[in-house]
């Protein structure tokens, strides 16, 4: 008899433990402090290349400006984030956002398959072409009359996969490549090239700003899309940029840049893409 009651005290004194034990457990429980949420991005690094002339380039006062500068100041501002500008060498440019060099690419970048296996993008926001730039003094017409000709184009740009993919382009003397468009600019001015491929926004803001110099012809190399460009694991910073550019689309602001930089609204517009 005395066996068993010691053995149903035993039992009694573990069972009031166990429940002391576990009160302890949800008094520790309820003290621990919710997770708090992952920090929103207080700062966005915009890789670009600053000699790429509307879209990202540099002042009489050597301030990065341009029309992609504007629209993602505006997006950051939404975000309540601060943005800085990082000039990165273009053609590195998957290296340089993957690495977490930057936290986005918006410079005028195109959207292609090819890139879309590295990079997540958002809509298109504009549309583009590959245009040809030679000077008034040329004989050159059309792409048949770049037979035997040395052609300039940007290194690491689509101007080089559009021009590659033309039939036409095994008939150049030399596909020669340059860091930007801008000095491919001044070497087709120099002589030392017969035509630049270039895309239409840059290429046709250049020719402007050198009246009676160029001539852009009939002729192009293709169309093209431009979207902002960040790592496949940013999910959540695709998210809030897709979110801001709908709403600068819907409200006017991506308008009104484009008036300024532009002189009319350039801005593509599309239903609103499904958060990533």
């Amino acid at each position: 008899m005395k066996r068993q009651i010691s053995l149903g005290l035993i039992t009694l004194a573990a069972a009031v433990l166990l429940l002391g034990c576990d009160s302890k457990k949800e008094e520790k429980s309820a003290a621990q402090p919710t997770p708090a949420a992952p920090p929103v991005m207080s700062k966005i690094v915009i890789g670009l290349d600053d000699n790429f002339p509307p879209m990202g380039f540099r002042d009489e006062k050597n301030q990065i400006t341009g029309f992609d500068v504007d629209l993602a100041k505006e997006a950051a501002k939404r975000l309540g984030a601060e943005v800085e500008f990082k000039p990165i060498d273009w053609s590195a440019k998957e290296a340089e956002l993957n690495g977490k060099r930057v936290d986005a690419l918006w410079n005028g970048l195109t959207i292609t398959e090819k890139r879309k296996e590295v990079i997540a993008f958002t809509t298109p926001y504009l549309k583009n072409r590959q245009i040809i730039v030679v000077t008034t003094a040329s004989p050159i017409k059309g792409k048949a009359d770049m037979a035997g000709k040395v052609v300039g184009v940007q290194e690491g740009s689509t101007a080089v996969e559009a021009v590659e993919g033309d039939p036409a382009s095994k008939t150049f003397k030399e596909l020669r490549k340059f860091g930007d468009n801008v000095t491919a600019l001044l070497d087709l001015t120099a002589g030392r090239l017969d035509a630049v491929v270039v895309d239409e926004v840059v290429g046709r803001y250049y020719v402007a700003k050198k009246p009676g110099e160029y001539v852009v012809l009939g002729d192009d190399f293709g169309d093209e899309e431009y979207g902002v460009g960040v790592r496949k694991s940013d999910t959540e910073l695709l998210a809030k940029l897709q979110k801001a550019m709908d709403d600068m689309k819907q409200d006017g602001s991506a308008a009104k840049i484009s008036e300024k930089w532009f002189g009319k609204d350039i801005i593509e517009r599309q239903a609103p893409a499904a958060a990533k």
